[in-house]
């Protein structure tokens, strides 16, 4: 395996099943830090922020700080700094993602907004949706944290903000821009959060359409990790292929 001096992971699937640490994961983690390389553990989830993130993973045994967390709810907050400094959102989201928001210097508002911003919540409200739906029709525009259509629970599946962007779009014929993975944005902005090369860079996810598709779309080596939702016998019906197929982190060689 080639030397990388920076990596990207998943959370879910590579690092941790459900509640329980995948076996190496720590292993893993602490070559990193021993080594001096820059990481980041990428994570389309913004309903939590890095410090949340942080007490979950500690609470299945691994230590990852909470700075080397990023989530798509970061990366859309600098998005929307980077296109429209110190503005104005309508927030749809919990505080992994208003964190965040207000963290760039934006105003949260309901009054002539920027920005209309979906992310996931707990329970979406029709009010706040109904809402979302006229901002944008009058002119607000439309991005959501990632694309996922449905998420889980401990009852079953939940819908997730595809499923709710997908209401809002056929509501008002706007369609939304989607910062987190697949869009090659979220690795792009990551590379910049921790101000690495994306030659030097490896991505590990357990997802070819969501982390492989969107690292090698940004230039990096990916590694998929068989741990989560990517089978083996799947890999070779996508037009693009990782660089290292692997059956868990703990078999990164660094």
């Amino acid at each position: 395996m080639k030397q990388y001096k920076n990596y990207l992971m998943d959370m879910d699937g590579v690092l941790v099943r459900g509640k329980t640490a995948i076996a190496g994961a720590q292993r893993f983690i602490d070559a990193l830090n021993d080594g001096g390389h820059k990481y980041l553990v990428l994570t389309n989830n913004p309903m939590y922020t890095p410090r949340d993130l942080a007490h979950r993973l500690q609470t299945t045994g691994l230590q990852v700080a909470s700075d080397r967390i990023f989530t798509s709810a970061i990366a859309t907050a600098r998005f929307m700094q980077n296109q429209r400094a110190n503005g104005k959102a309508f927030v749809i989201g919990e505080s992994g993602l208003t964190d965040a928001v207000h963290s760039v210097g934006y105003v949260m508002t309901e009054s002539e907004p920027d920005y209309v911003v979906l992310g996931e919540t707990h329970g979406y409200n029709i009010a706040q949706i109904t809402k979302a739906i006229r901002l944008i029709a009058d002119g607000a525009r439309f991005v959501a944290t990632n694309p996922d259509p449905s998420g889980p629970s401990e009852d079953g599946l939940v819908p997730a903000c595809g499923a709710m962007a997908a209401l809002i779009k056929e509501a008002t014929g706007v369609a939304p821009f989607f910062v987190g993975k697949p869009n090659p944005y979220m690795t792009r902005s990551a590379l910049n959060y921790l101000g690495a090369h994306s030659e030097e860079t490896i991505m590990i996810g357990d997802r070819m359409d969501t982390d492989i598709v969107g690292a090698v779309s940004s230039g990096l080596d990916t590694a998929l990790v068989l741990t989560g939702v990517t089978k083996r016998n799947e890999i070779e019906r996508f037009p693009y292929q990782p660089t290292y197929v692997l059956e868990s982190i703990g078999d990164m060689q660094l």
